[in-house]
């Protein structure tokens, strides 16, 4: 049974709110590793040393011990073990958002990129987060 095709405005509708629902499930996990390990994200220090940080991905031998991959992972790393893997998380996912980001100013413009991003970091403060948790200082990333 075809369906008619969305109009073009539609379809590119549509297809910004999935770029802005995306984002802002992005920025909220980058927001909530940030807050649950302490790191300040708007701190160009903090976040200059967070990202160059050394991360060893060898696995201890009692990691690979367990039957189940999830007890192994979970039950062996220990606090510090967790702690390196959350930190070496948040790092990959700023890199993920730089080039999700990239990809959305090549595929949809500087302007609706803008509008995506300041979208996502308002449903984010309605969400009760402080601007600039999850590390997006929106002036300095359009300098505006």
């Amino acid at each position: 049974m075809p369906t008619d095709p969305q109009p073009p405005d539609e379809l590119h509708l549509d297809r910004v709110h999935q770029m802005e629902a995306a984002m802002e499930t992005l920025n909220m996990r980058i927001a909530r590793l940030a807050i649950a390990l302490g790191v300040s994200l708007d701190n160009e220090g903090e976040l200059a040393s967070l990202m160059g940080e050394e991360h060893d991905t060898s696995m201890p031998d009692e990691r690979r011990v367990s039957a189940d991959p999830l007890d192994a992972v979970h039950a062996h790393i220990g606090p510090e073990g967790r702690v390196a893997h959350q930190r070496q998380e948040l790092r990959g996912l700023l890199v993920m958002r730089y080039e999700v980001e990239k990809r959305y100013v090549d595929d949809a413009g500087i302007p609706v990129t803008h509008q995506i991003m300041i979208e996502a970091e308002q449903q984010l403060e309605r969400k009760g987060f402080k601007p600039g948790v999850d590390g997006i200082n929106l002036d300095r990333l359009f300098n505006t």
